[in-house]
Parts: C-alpha cells; structure tokens; sequence
C-alpha cells in the first residue's frame, strides 16, 4: 500500500509518508493537474522526480486537498491555500508531507556512505559529539543533514548556512527526538525536532 506511514505529532501536526510503487503512468492518470503543475512535470527529465512529484499530489489527497489547493511563494516555499503551514520532500522511492497549524519543516534521506565525505559542508558544533568512525556515523549524519534540511524549509530565508546558523543538539537513536537551534542575525529560535529511519532512509521533521 503507497500510504506508508501516518504519524500524528500532535492535535494541530500530522505527517503522512507515501512509498512510491507505482509507475508513472498510474500516479498521473489518477490526479487532475493545475497547467503550473503540468508543466513542470512534463519538464522533468527523470522519471523518477516525476514519480516522486506525483506522489506527493497523491499525498495532499490523503489531507484532502488538491494540487490546486497548493502554491509556492518566490522563495520556493509551498503554501495551502486554507491558511495551514505545509512542507514536502521526496528521496528515491519515499516522499512525505507535513501539515500543521504551526511552521513546520521535513526531509527524507537516503542514508548514503558519501555524506561522510560533504560532513564538513554541513557540520560545525556537531562533530563535538560525533564519531566519524564509528558505525552508525551515517545513520547520525544523515539525522544530523534531515533536521537542518528540514529547519531551512521552515525558515526559508536566503543566506542562512547549514553549519554556520543551525545546531542540532546530541541525540540517541532510540529516542527519535532532539532540540535544533537556529541562530541567525543576533536572534535564536528553537525548535522541536523527531526523526525515524526506515528501509534504509531517515525522515526527520521540526515544529516550533
């Protein structure tokens, strides 16, 4: 079933994560398109991002909503029309979706050997309590990248940098949760963050 997994954060949060199965022909007969949204699908060169766009129509049906309930602002951010806070992501075979009354932020990755090599693009603070080594150092990288990926989709301003502005603080994987820092233009925001790893890739997610 494409509808992997719902979790209910809270009364006002809920995330929904769709396995992507199906071809790409069966997610895009089943939904009715906006032109933007056609256009930009068509225009797509890997199927795969396609399959991972369409899903994520697919997902906004689980809500109850449409892609033309949909829209991004000029920073790329999308919106709801109805006013509540949205975020996507799509990796490989996953993609999901937050909605919440609050700012929200998620990403899924896939875990992958080669974030250790680009760790020092987005690491500061972190490696005080990270071992580069050890085995699970992929695992808590990849934790490390979702939640900031994630706090930068809330944030959604220019010029703020993985490792100079966001901090995620020490974390163990059995509790799935942690606290993420924003420090950016003399102000600090902290936010709620959870994660969870599954068939090989981490979804992480944040809330004010």
């Amino acid at each position: 079933m494409p509808l992997y997994k719902t979790i209910s954060v809270n009364s006002q949060t809920t995330v929904k994560i769709w396995k992507i199965e199906e071809s790409y022909d069966a997610l895009f007969q089943a939904l009715d398109l906006k032109p933007q949204s056609l256009q930009r699908v068509l225009g797509m060169k890997s199927e795969l991002h396609q399959r991972g766009f369409l899903s994520v129509r697919h997902l906004l049906r689980e809500f109850g909503y449409t892609d033309q309930d949909l829209y991004y602002d000029d920073h790329g951010k999308p919106h709801l029309r109805d006013g509540k806070h949205i975020s996507i992501t799509h990796s490989f075979t996953f993609s999901g979706i937050i909605i919440s009354d609050s700012e929200v932020g998620i990403d899924i990755e896939k875990q992958r050997e080669k974030i250790k090599i680009i760790a020092h693009k987005f690491v500061d603070y972190e490696f005080s309590y990270l071992n580069t080594i050890d085995e699970d150092s992929i695992r808590r990288l990849t934790v490390i990248w979702g939640i900031k990926e994630s706090l930068y989709k809330l944030f959604a301003t220019p010029g703020m940098l993985f490792k100079k502005h966001f901090l995620v603080i020490p974390f163990m994987f059995e509790d799935g949760e942690t606290v993420a820092w924003i420090d950016y233009n003399n102000k600090k925001h902290r936010y709620n963050t959870a994660f969870l790893e599954f068939e090989g890739f981490t979804c992480a997610y944040v809330i004010p």
